[in-house]
């Protein structure tokens, strides 16, 4: 799997590095249609897997409509802390090289931005 910024000017490991949280991670895949059930599979095994890690809060995966590539997870961590940590794992890593050639995925850390006079449930 090939990793690829979402905004070049901040890279993800450098995300990671910042002490903040709760986080969200959105990870955007472009998965090739012959491997989409292979990449849901281990999609899948990886997020077993991440919930059991510390600092876990919640995941979700979609997938993009009308033939689209695009596959989406979003997951909610307690803070950057917790998801390198998990990241770091060599279970995680090993994990890593089980995905299908051919498909790039593109990581962004996100914090939460309260606005004053809007609550949306």
């Amino acid at each position: 799997m090939r990793l690829q910024d979402q905004d070049p000017t901040t890279p993800f490991p450098v995300q990671l590095k910042e002490r903040t949280g709760p986080i969200t991670l959105v990870n955007t895949f472009v998965v090739p249609e012959e491997h989409a059930e292979r990449f849901e599979r281990t999609w899948r095994e990886d997020a077993g897997f991440m919930k059991a890690q510390p600092g876990f809060i919640s995941t979700q995966l979609h997938r993009g409509t009308g033939g689209s590539r695009l596959w989406l997870n979003v997951a909610v961590w307690e803070s950057t802390e917790a998801l390198h940590a998990a990241f770091s794992r060599p279970e995680f890593q090993r994990a890593r090289a089980a995905y299908p050639d051919g498909i790039t995925a593109s990581p962004h850390i996100y914090t939460k931005v309260a606005v004053e006079g809007i609550c949306v449930a």
